[in-house]
């Protein structure tokens, strides 16, 4: 089996998953190894006795590393293809679901196997508890997992990634840029940050800013945008081709470099979105956008949620081409106000970003500007000034941290839902009700100008009243999104979480069109077993 998820894969920065059986950490340091003497198999997910306490991650770099459940790739040779486990409580992370505790699919790691990647890997693999569990503990997920990873190993080679067949690239490296053609081949662990940061001098920048921590590789497997996806499109807008080993170990290249093609199927939009369960990325090609040559932000106050959300909508409407329009609610600000000394305006706010000539720019802040008067919005400002800029966006970049602010010792169900444009004002505004009616702290972001919006819901994880609150209030959202023919994920993807909305949102047709593809790509299912297509569905 293999799970593979990237950190930061969000626009808010948090991690899509609950742990199953095994998973691909591609942002943690590493620490320090076991001796290779040391190896045995993992037979439970409680820590060895003897397990020495593992050296801090500030002794080592960041090199590269996955961690995976190695047994599958035996103990699936000679097995008949299970199009679906009777044996499952469907319920469980499927229709219905309501299971905090996502327990995955679990085999037992032979000896044998384990010897058998320590023929390559040498001291490049641990079963050390504490580092298992490590790579193993999502952030910021109210989902839970009942295994660790039973195996953990740091690949140095293409080679070796083919060889155990499940893994995500960590390989940082930018193989090759086109500035004539504005495009980048880069390797899957490449940041989005450290990609702006080469592109800079070259005038060229890559559009999609998800959490900071973000790699190519896990945006492309969670089919993740940004703020500035209203103006450049999400993932599946920027990539023109990608490499990707497939479950036989078979490396696939879907297309050329030529910025369209109709030949053959599309490919890249298959493994786009497919959250590791169909292979694994090791490069992508992506499109670059020149950098604009002028930006202006600007800020506005609302008494209500539903006229910031109307004024959005109207400036979509008119045709400003704008690039971010963000939204957060007063409880949002509040939360800035207490974590980093400010004295915004308690009310609901839009955050706008207008880019081209410095006489375009001021064109459109002014337009938006007449629409906001238009909407009952007040104390309308813009800045031009390079770090002025900065710290209007900050105070957004930094929502979800802020947050923790008002409940430090409390953690964050965040949800992800997307509404068609139109509906937006009404879908925000019903949650909105019931969110300010809980007892729980609730937090309202939005990515305006496409639809979608999170709520961060803030809870005592030692409160099960207070766990089953929140989930009742996503729940509640997501069955709103979906009667206004929205989605359960605008960026974060399915992970385990989600799976049990889906036969709702797609329809079953369409989850069986999903397995049939899942089983002839991965007919011994080891990629991300349990992941994206709910148990429930046969076929």
């Amino acid at each position: 089996m293999i799970e593979t998820v990237d950190k930061w894969s969000s626009s808010l920065g948090f991690p899509l998953h609950a742990m199953v059986a095994s998973l691909l950490r591609l942002s943690r340091p590493r620490r320090a190894l076991l001796p290779l003497s040391s190896l045995r198999p993992p037979l439970s997910t409680q820590p060895h006795a003897s397990t020495p306490s593992p050296t801090p991650s500030s002794a080592r770099g960041l090199p590269r590393f996955i961690s995976f459940l190695a047994a599958t790739a035996v103990a699936s040779v000679g097995t008949t293809v299970a199009l679906c486990d009777s044996g499952l409580d469907h319920r469980a992370g499927g229709k219905e679901s309501t299971e905090l505790v996502v327990r995955g699919e679990r085999k037992v790691v032979p000896q044998e196997f384990i010897n058998e990647l320590a023929s390559f890997l040498g001291e490049n693999l641990t079963v050390d508890y504490e580092e298992r569990t490590f790579h193993g503990t999502p952030q910021n997920s109210f989902h839970k997992a009942a295994n660790v990873p039973d195996v953990v190993v740091f690949p140095s080679s293409q080679d070796e990634v083919q060889k155990i067949v499940m893994a995500c690239n960590k390989y940082k490296k930018i193989k090759s840029l086109h500035v004539e053609d504005m495009d980048v081949v880069v390797e899957a662990g490449v940041g989005w940050i450290e990609l702006n940061e080469y592109l800079k001098p070259y005038g060229l920048f890559f559009p999609l800013d998800p959490g900071p921590g973000a790699t190519i590789g896990g945006m492309c497997a969670t089919r993740c945008s940004g703020s500035l996806a209203v103006r450049y499109g999400t993932m599946r807008d920027n990539v023109i081709n990608l490499k990707a080993v497939l479950p036989n170990g078979d490396v696939v290249k879907t297309g050329s470099r030529a910025r369209k093609s109709a030949a053959g199927y599309d490919l890249a939009r298959l493994i786009i979105g497919s959250e590791g369960t169909l292979g694994v990325i090791t490069e992508v090609t992506l499109r670059l956008q020149k950098l604009p040559s002028h930006s202006a932000v600007a800020m506005c106050n609302f008494q209500t949620i539903k006229d910031a959300a109307d004024v959005a909508i109207a400036t979509m409407l008119s045709g400003i081409q704008v690039s971010r329009v963000e939204l957060l609610d007063e409880v949002q600000i509040r939360a800035i106000n207490m974590a980093n000394g400010k004295n915004l305006s308690e009310v609901p706010t839009l955050m706008f970003e207008f880019i081209g000539t410095e006489a375009y720019a001021l064109e459109q802040t002014l337009l938006v500007q007449k629409i906001v008067a238009e909407h009952h919005g007040s104390d309308f400002v813009f800045v031009e000034e390079p770090d002025a800029k900065a710290e209007l966006w900050k105070i957004r970049k930094e929502a979800l941290w802020a947050s923790f602010a008002m409940k430090p010792d409390h953690e964050a169900m965040i949800t992800d839902v997307c509404v068609p444009l139109s509906r937006l004002a009404e879908c925000i505004s019903a949650s909105k009700r019931l969110l300010d009616a809980s007892l729980l702290t609730c937090l309202v972001i939005a990515h305006a100008g496409d639809g979608n919006f999170h709520t961060i819901i803030l809870f005592d994880p030692s409160q099960e009243d207070q766990r089953k609150e929140a989930e009742r209030l996503n729940h509640f959202m997501v069955h709103t999104a979906l009667s206004m023919e929205g989605t359960c994920t605008g960026e974060h993807g399915v992970g385990t979480g989600k799976m049990k909305y889906l036969e709702k949102e797609l329809g079953i047709e369409s989850l069986r069109t999903m397995k049939r593809i899942k089983a002839a790509l991965d007919p011994n299912n080891i990629m991300n077993p349990g992941k994206l297509i709910p148990p429930h569905v046969c076929i």
